[in-house]
Order: structure tokens, then sequence, then C-alpha cells
């Protein structure tokens, strides 16, 4: 008998799903969730620090390109950033996407190329080498679905912004910090942003290495890398539920139940520990149970307004603009006060010619945004749209 494909869901090529929101919960001692008699320790793994280290000779390198650039030698300290950024992106001897392994920053630096939170990684150690400040991005794009050995894995994004340094140590958080996205090809702005801290990154990372452990069956790695990355943030979903999946590849489904279990607890409409504990249930002929959680994820499912968010932005992608805008509507039925379901739906109409209603929905999205980049873009955008 066939062992079952599990949905490995928080998973990531690039990044996983760190909410906000989860930053503020207190730590929890999951010694109860930890099973060390069924695996063997692994040591040599990179702590957090050494994620983001980088060695001496790279940051002269940083310092004396820094150094070359004229424009660097007429600009203020509160100008690095854009210097950064040029120097990230450059031609000779930029950084490319590269959609395979995560690497630590050291890694990534001498490589010149990583997926997404490598790359992220690396700026940030990087900026902190120049004495520049970072956010950290989760960005809301519609699950992007891949298949690795016997798991599907959801791929999600990050990205992160440069800011700039005034006099006194000051941070001006206006238009002049700079977005540094390592896939322009997709259209970033039209997506939800949230901040994650850099705990939530490492997690992230942890979380990263160890799935790609597991879909090569180094079942003991997995594990060690999942206990950094819950040492980091006991409560960071996306970890819990790996390490539920590796559980059960592990044959023990009483111990994965428990953490699914937990799991809910933290968030009892997590779409990812539902769909994997619904999927556990079936396997094992526990239909009633199976019936119940079902019924959760798809209530889950239907009051989520990102849920048709998500699939309104999927169909503008496809160019399916007619289902972007009901998938649209029926996200602002849910939640009349975001202003990114009104700017997807002004970019629709937009491109099916219905300027006026475009105009309207952009103007809405600018009442309701308190971002102050989201309100210089939608004045920007709004600006162009009268003058055509």
């Amino acid at each position: 008998m066939k062992r079952p494909i599990l949905l490995l869901f928080g998973l990531i090529t690039c990044l996983l799903f760190g909410c906000a929101s989860q930053q503020s919960k207190p730590s929890v001692d999951l010694t109860p969730y930890f099973h060390d008699s069924h695996f063997t320790p692994v040591s040599s793994l990179a702590s957090p620090e050494e994620l983001f280290e980088l060695p001496p000779e790279a940051i002269a390198e940083l310092k004396r390109a820094q150094q070359r650039s004229n424009k660097y030698q007429q600009q203020s300290k509160s100008m690095v950033h854009e210097w950064l950024a040029n120097y990230i992106n450059a031609d000779d001897g930029g950084f490319k996407y590269a959609d395979n392994v995560t690497r630590t920053a050291s890694e990534t630096f001498n490589d010149r190329e990583g997926n997404c939170l490598s790359l992220v990684v690396l700026t940030a150690a990087l900026a902190e080498a120049v004495d520049v400040k970072v956010e950290f991005q989760d960005i809301g794009i519609p699950p992007i679905w891949d298949k690795q050995g016997g798991f599907y894995l959801v791929n999600g994004h990050i990205n992160l912004v440069l800011l700039p340094q005034e006099k006194g140590n000051v941070f001006n958080l206006s238009t002049r910090s700079i977005q540094i996205d390592f896939l322009p090809e997709r259209a970033m702005q039209g997506y939800n942003k949230q901040r994650v801290n850099k705990s939530t990154v490492i997690s992230m990372f942890y979380n990263n290495l160890a799935a790609e452990a597991l879909v090569a069956g180094d079942y003991d790695k997995a594990y060690s890398l999942l206990k950094l990355a819950l040492n980091e943030q006991s409560h960071f979903l996306p970890a819990l539920n790996t390490l539920a999946v590796l559980y059960r590849y592990k044959g023990m489904n009483r111990e994965a139940e428990a953490l699914y279990r937990y799991a809910l607890t933290v968030s009892p409409e997590d779409m990812n520990a539902l769909n994997n504990y619904a999927i556990m249930l079936a396997a094992q002929d526990r239909l009633e149970e199976w019936a119940d959680v079902h019924r959760v994820l798809e209530l889950a499912r239907i009051r989520n307004p990102y849920y048709y968010y998500g699939m309104a932005q999927q169909a503008y992608l496809d160019r399916q603009y007619q289902d972007a805008l009901a998938w649209y509507k029926r996200a602002i039925a849910k939640a009349d006060y975001r202003h990114e379901f009104y700017f997807g739906l002004s970019r629709t109409y937009w491109v099916t010619g219905d300027e006026k209603r475009a105009q309207q929905n952009l103007q809405k999205a600018l009442s309701l945004t308190k971002d102050e980049r989201n309100k210089q873009r939608y004045q920007s955008k709004l600006q162009a749209m009268r003058s055509h």
C-alpha cells in the first residue's frame, strides 16, 4: 500500500507564511511535543547569528565597492541605502534569484545567487555592515504549488525595505525608503504586505532548511532544524506543521496528532494544520472526525476574505478579468475596509476599459490606507489615470 501524499503547507522554496500578529505571543514550553529519543542529534548546524554572518573578506569587498563609488563620495550618510540598493542589483557583481536551496548570508554571497529568503538574509547582512536599517515584509501572494518527492509544497514570498538614516540616528520612513525584491516580474505592489521581525525570519529560515531535509529523507536533520525554528519562536505555525508532518513520516501518528491539536489551539482556523490533520484522519479511516475537521476547514476558507482576494489575484494574473472582478467584489463583501481589495478592483476595471470605476476604486483604496508608501503610490496612479 502506497504511503499517502501529505500536503506540507507552510513550507517554501522562497519563504513561509509568518503573520505579524504571531510576534506578540508569549513563548511556550514545547518540551512535551519534542521527542528526542526518536531521532539522532545533528551537530554543526548554523546558529541564528551565523545565518546573517558574513566573512571578513566579504565585508572588505563591500567597503571597497562603497569607497569606489563616485556617487557615494558626493552623498550624505542618509543616502547609503540607495548605494546599497544599486550594489545589490548591479550587473557586475550583483546577486541573482535562483529557485533552489536556502543558503546562509555567507553562502549566498559566495555563490552570488539564492532563493528569495536567502537573498533577503544576505541583503540584511550587507545592510548591517554599512549601518543601514531594514524592515522585513511577508508578501501575501496567492499560494504557488510545487511538488517534491512525496510532498506538495506551498511557496510564499518575502522581501525587505532599506531605510534611510538621518542625522541623529533618526530614521525616515518616507518614500525615500527602498524596497528590495528579487522577483520583479510579479506585480508585488498589488499584494498585501505584513512586517515581520528578524526572529520570524530566522524561524522561517530553519523551517525552510527542515523542509528541504524532510524532502531529502534526512529526518534527523529536519528534526534538529525544527527545534531551532521553534526555540526561536514557539508559536511559529509553519514549523509546528512541518514537525507534525515529520512525525507522520516517522510513523509517530499519536505525536503528530498532539501537535496538530496544539497548533489549532494557537490558531483554530489555521488552514495548514486543518488540512494536514484532515488528511491524517482520512488515512486512518476516522471519517466522523475527518468530517468535523473538514467542516471547520471549509468554514474558515469561506469566511476568510483573503481566500477570495487570492483567487482574484490569480485570476488577474491569468488575465481572466471578469472572474477577477467577481472575486475582488466577494473579498470586499467580507472586508470592505481593506485598501488592497479596492486597488485590485481598480486595476482590473482599468484593463477592462472602465476608467470611471477604476478611478473610483483607487480613490477608495487611497482613503483607506494608512501607509505613507501606499498613499504615494495610489496618488501617483490616480494622477496618471486622470491625465490619461
